[in-house]
């Protein structure tokens, strides 16, 4: 009944005070209201998921699927809560978090992923954010010797797929890992690894006009590029929107760690061809290049979360934050408005994400992903700390 009550004067909230206008002027009380949408949802979760299984995305506008603690977006629900901690601290979502952290401790020897950065990461990397537990720091160390065993010094870079040399730009985001990692060993190697793979990536990934390849294929013997493709974007020679947010993130976050220019460089440019290939409502398609006719037109709401809080990031390096700071007001708009899944069975927080279009599962095409709620989380905090000033004793 309680639950029931919430989401009622939640609703009613939302709804007589919208959060159309922009992000600056999205004030405390309606920031709250949002923040506790999000806890509330992840509450209601907690119970449904089983034993040693983690989402990975809903059916439709239903409940979780799940992973194993293997699987690649493992870390992302254990990381959701702990971010809703930092934004609303509450003793159950701290509870979950501790529990479903501590279930992938066991991931921190796993070689035969490249995503051991987004699982280890999100949860023990927030985790020790919020907690400073030794063991996790540990953990940590661990996890990044295992992503740096996949390094191919000859390539210049960590292999993402398993079997032939496949380089994916969805790996840059794994390349937090080994700097955090390099910062609290001393080990420079895992910061010469990271600036290696990103430097090489930038040679091969990236198009003259700011997009992004997918999919790169190198010969291990002499390090050259066989190929250059996509996986789950619309064409080779498109831009697949997850892909370009990932790059946006991952070179914006290379610039914090190293100060390099270039990587800075990077991430403006791909943000650029973000920015100049969103639809009216700010939110992309899941492929940048999808034609106006296409009988395919599944938006992509986890591509501009990420967006977002990559964003939200970038814009503390750049002189022009205010036609950031625009896209930016435009993109949170648009997701709270119109992809939040309020009064919807979705155990998701966002709508309409799209995990892979290519695939024949159509809850692939249209769904909540649980990366999709992480980064939207993540972008809550970077927003708050960036245009929010909380006064816990005025509404």
């Amino acid at each position: 009944m309680i639950v029931r009550l919430f989401y009622l004067t939640f609703l009613i909230l939302l709804f007589y005070s919208p959060f159309s206008e922009t992000t600056a002027q999205i004030n405390s009380y309606k920031y709250k209201n949002l923040i506790t949408f999000c806890s509330q949802k992840l509450l209601k979760n907690i119970d449904q998921i089983p034993d040693n299984e983690y989402p990975i995305r809903t059916k439709g506008l239903g409940e979780w699927e799940f992973t194993d603690p293997s699987g690649w977006t493992s870390g992302f629900f254990p990381g959701c809560l702990w971010l809703s901690y930092k934004l609303l601290p509450d003793s159950n979502i701290l509870k979950a978090a501790l529990k479903f952290t501590e279930r992938l401790k066991d991931q921190q020897f796993n070689k035969n992923t490249h995503d051991i950065g987004f699982m280890m990461m999100c949860s023990f990397g927030n985790g020790f954010k919020l907690m400073t537990k030794p063991e996790y720091k540990e953990i940590i160390l661990e996890s990044a010797k295992s992503l740096a065993a996949r390094f191919n010094k000859k390539i210049g870079c960590i292999q993402s797929w398993n079997g032939e040399f496949q380089v994916i730009i969805d790996n840059m985001m794994n390349l937090e890992l080994l700097f955090w990692a390099a910062k609290n060993s001393g080990d420079k190697k895992f910061y010469d690894i990271a600036v290696s793979h990103a430097y090489t990536t930038i040679k091969n990934h990236l198009r003259p006009d700011g997009s992004t390849f997918h999919v790169v294929v190198y010969d291990t013997s002499t390090g050259e590029v066989i190929k250059k493709r996509t996986a789950q974007g619309l064409s080779d020679s498109s831009a697949w929107a997850r892909g370009q947010a990932w790059g946006i993130y991952g070179f914006t976050m290379c610039y914090r760690k190293t100060d390099d220019t270039l990587f800075l460089n990077t991430a403006v440019k791909i943000a650029e061809y973000f920015i100049n290939h969103l639809p009216a409502d700010r939110v992309p398609f899941w492929d940048l290049n999808l034609p106006e006719d296409s009988n395919r037109k599944f938006k992509d709401a986890s591509a501009a979360a990420i967006a977002l809080s990559a964003l939200l990031e970038l814009r503390n390096y750049i002189s022009n934050k205010n036609k950031c700071d625009k896209v930016i007001d435009d993109i949170l708009s648009s997701l709270i408005n119109n992809y939040l899944s309020i009064n919807t069975n979705s155990s998701g927080l966002l709508l309409h994400c799209a995990y892979n279009v290519n695939s024949s599962n159509p809850y692939d095409w249209d769904a909540s992903t649980v990366w999709g709620d992480y980064y939207f989380l993540e972008s809550l905090i970077r927003y708050k700390e960036a245009f929010i000033r909380i006064d816990d004793k005025k509404k």
